[in-house]
């Protein structure tokens, strides 16, 4: 069997997912069908429905499209029967019922944005940089019953450096996921494949594991150190953003952080506290150092550099944050 010959569908949703069904496209790959999220009601009066960048990308490129309420819908099922594929893809899609997931004769693989079995589950590139790791990567494996728990393909590891961000590590592992998924098809159809247990891979290792993100997990704890802080703001960044509580006075404003830089130093300042020129900085202080506030979005505001923040900001003596 070719690649011309070997039967895809591909599912997935947000552009991380568009990379990898790209790559399989412009590479003679016989991706036959596509399934993605319904289109969703968007605007003031939720009239308007926006397509998933995978459905944009696969109608552009003339693919035939599903976008299933329901993965047990009866009449889904009979569609994607039909499409009679050899192979499934999963990149940033949904939770598959075995009636999906064991459908084509060679399974079903995911990629998935960590190195397996560590940072299973919904927000695995937030949660690396909130806890401070050097290293991530990208993982292949097979479906089966529990999330993200099937036999591994391949891993690729790839660095975190201390300035990236969830942005700046999202870029990278679509690139190089993108060109893992097209090798773990390679190794597919050449019969290449000895997939490995997960349980072979947690000997000794804390498995840590990147559930969904809320609201409420974003909030910053200003209690912790300096670097556990900088870490958490840049896991949030862009999207969703750590936020905390700007206090000058009587008022009280939401204030998202997205980006910031340490300073580690002595003080006696108390944590939380503002300092600033006016001008050109503002820090928060810390109990080993400072973080200097990079950029910001006061509630109601655009998003912007401190400096621009500054001009427009009067700034109170006993200003803080919490």
């Amino acid at each position: 069997m070719t690649k011309e010959t070997f039967k895809i569908v591909f599912m997935g949703t947000p552009d991380f997912a568009v990379e990898s069904l790209k790559t399989l496209v412009e590479n003679g790959y016989n991706v036959v069908g596509v399934v993605t999220m319904p289109d969703k009601p968007m605007g003031r009066h939720q009239t308007e429905l926006s397509a998933s960048a995978v459905k944009q990308y696969a109608v552009a490129h003339g693919l035939p499209v599903l976008q299933p309420a329901s993965l047990r819908d009866e009449a889904f099922l009979s569609a994607l029967r039909e499409w009679n594929a050899d192979l499934q893809i999963v990149v940033a899609f949904r939770m598959l019922p075995e009636v999906v997931w064991a459908m084509p004769p060679y399974g079903t693989f995911n990629l998935h944005a960590a190195l397996l079995p560590q940072y299973r589950g919904a927000a695995p590139i937030n949660w690396a940089i909130i806890n401070g790791e050097t290293e991530t990567g990208i993982t292949t494996f097979f479906l089966d019953h529990d999330i993200d728990t099937g036999k591994i393909i391949q891993r690729v590891p790839v660095p975190i450096l201390d300035t990236d961000n969830a942005e700046d590590v999202h870029d990278k592992l679509m690139l190089l996921g993108a060109r893992l998924v097209q090798e773990t098809v390679d190794a597919i159809i050449e019969d290449r494949v000895n997939p490995i247990p997960q349980e072979t891979l947690t000997e000794g290792e804390i498995l840590r594991p990147a559930p969904k993100i809320f609201r409420e997990t974003c909030r910053i704890s200003w209690e912790k150190n300096l670097k556990e802080v900088y870490d958490f703001i840049r896991g949030l960044s862009p999207y969703p953003a750590a936020w905390t509580e700007l206090v000058c006075g009587e008022r009280r404003q939401v204030l998202k952080v997205y980006a910031a830089e340490k300073e580690f130093a002595s003080h006696t300042s108390q944590t939380g506290s503002l300092q600033t020129d006016g001008k050109t900085f503002l820090k928060v202080a810390l109990k080993d150092g400072w973080l200097h506030l990079k950029t910001i979005q006061l509630s109601g505001k655009r998003r912007m550099t401190v400096d621009d923040f500054l001009r427009g900001f009067h700034a109170d003596v006993d200003m803080y944050v919490e």
